[in-house]
């Protein structure tokens, strides 16, 4: 992934300087060039276009930004309502991610969104132990933490 940003950026530069021309619009075509050459030897390349990486990262930005807003929008009608009616919990969410990273990753975005934390791994690292504020039914958490970060989260390191 990185040789090919590297050679994307040599193939910009390269076009600025047959262009003669240094500005930032003649980079910006030189870089859709140079995508376009790439898109063009993709064939010959060992490795998929790195567009889908940076892709996948933008989705899991994204993602995570508007889980953080319904948690948000959770937390504050708990804290809000005269009643308080919850039902907290500890859940077991097996996994299917492997590397270090990919947990680390994982429990940092969990732990990010209101209402939750990410209290411990299993020793064998196939399960995360997650505490919620609010856990009506545990299934539809765990469901919901597999369709959401752990996809986009093997999507990225993918």
């Amino acid at each position: 992934m990185a040789l090919q940003i590297l050679l994307n950026l040599v193939i910009a530069i390269i076009w600025m300087f047959l262009q003669n021309s240094f500005t930032f619009a003649d980079f910006l075509v030189g870089y859709v060039v140079g995508i376009g050459i790439l898109i063009a030897l993709r064939r010959f390349m060992i490795f998929d276009l790195y567009f889908r990486k940076v892709w996948a990262w933008i989705k899991l930005i994204v993602l995570f930004f508007k889980e953080l807003v319904l948690a948000n929008i959770d937390v504050t009608k708990i804290v809000l309502s005269p009643k308080l009616d919850i039902t907290p919990g500890i859940v077991a969410v097996p996994t299917k991610l492997k590397s270090d990273w990919e947990l680390t990753l994982l429990a940092g975005l969990i732990s990010l969104t209101p209402g939750t934390l990410s209290m411990d791994f299993s020793d064998d690292k196939k399960y995360i132990y997650i505490h919620s504020i609010h856990v009506p039914d545990k299934e539809a958490m765990i469901r919901e933490i597999h369709d959401t970060f752990e996809k986009a989260i093997l999507e990225v390191t993918a």
